[in-house]
C-alpha cells in the first residue's frame, strides 16, 4: 500500500473522483500544509492557519500507478488558479501535491512540466509541489460528504 496527497479547492468534490478510482484503497479529507496542531475546518476556513483542504489516498501500486493518481488530479481542478477553485477562495483552496518520497516528487514534477509544455492552460500551472507534513483528518461529517448526502460531485473541472 502507498499514500499520495493532494488539495485541489473543496475536498469534498476531490474526495469522490478518487474515491471512484480501481486500486484506491481508502480516502479521507483533511488539512495539511500548515503552520498549527489539530485544525478545525472553521479554523481552516479562517484562511489563517496555512492548512490546505486536502485528500488523503491510500492506493495500491499494483492495480493504480502514481502516475495514474497525477492524471486524475490534473484533470480534475483548474491548476491556474491561485488560491481558489470556482467560487471557493483562500490558501485553503489552494493547488498542492504532497509528495511522500523523491519518486512521487519526480512524477509530479515531470507531470507538471510536461502540462506546461504542451500549454493545454492559457495561465501559468500554479500548482505548488511540496513535501507530505503531518496530515489531520477533518471532522467525521466531513468523511465522504457527498457520497453520504447522495451527491455525486460539486467541483469545477479545468
Amino acid at each position: 500500500m502507498e499514500k499520495a496527497t493532494f488539495a485541489a479547492g473543496c475536498f469534498w468534490g476531490v474526495e469522490v473522483v478518487f474515491r471512484q478510482l480501481p486500486g484506491v484503497v481508502s480516502t479521507r479529507v483533511g488539512y495539511t500544509g500548515g503552520k498549527s496542531d489539530n485544525p478545525t475546518y472553521k479554523e481552516v476556513c479562517t484562511d489563517a492557519t496555512g492548512h490546505a483542504e486536502a485528500v488523503e489516498v491510500d492506493y495500491d501500486p499494483a492495480k493504480i500507478k502514481y502516475t495514474d493518481l497525477l492524471k486524475v488530479f490534473w484533470e480534475n481542478h483548474d491548476p491556474t488558479q491561485l488560491n481558489r477553485q470556482g467560487p471557493d477562495w483562500g490558501t485553503q483552496y489552494r493547488s498542492a501535491i504532497f509528495f511522500h518520497n523523491s519518486a512521487q516528487q519526480a512524477a509530479a514534477q515531470a507531470s507538471k512540466e510536461a502540462l506546461a509544455k504542451a500549454h493545454r492552460y492559457s495561465k501559468p500551472i500554479v500548482t505548488q509541489i511540496v513535501p507530505a507534513v503531518t496530515f489531520y483528518p477533518a471532522e467525521d461529517y466531513h468523511q465522504q460528504y457527498l457520497e453520504k448526502r447522495g451527491l455525486a460531485s460539486c467541483h469545477i473541472k479545468a
